[in-house]
């Protein structure tokens, strides 16, 4: 299966990349399932995206939890929290 996969602000800045093609594992089915293959990268991949880090992500533009199912040609996004006053 590919996905789109988009990082917005921090998550950008740490991973030094907006976006890529994503070609994944068949185990890979949810938003979760992709975001613990992605920490397996290590390095900035595993601290950006770690467990109990404040973190938002959206499938196909649409907010969504850990436990959404992805589909071939979907589009993925993680960004931090948005404050502001």
């Amino acid at each position: 299966m590919n996905i789109e996969l988009r990082f917005f602000a921090s998550i950008r800045e740490k991973l030094g990349t907006s976006a890529e093609q994503a070609s994944l594992p068949v185990e890979v089915k949810t938003v979760g399932d992709v975001r613990a293959w992605l920490m397996t990268r290590g390095g900035p991949w595993a601290e950006a995206l770690a467990e109990g880090r404040a973190l938002r992500m959206a499938y196909n533009q649409q907010m969504c939890g850990a436990d959404t199912a992805i589909a071939d040609g979907g589009e993925l996004a993680f960004f931090p929290p948005v404050t502001g006053g």
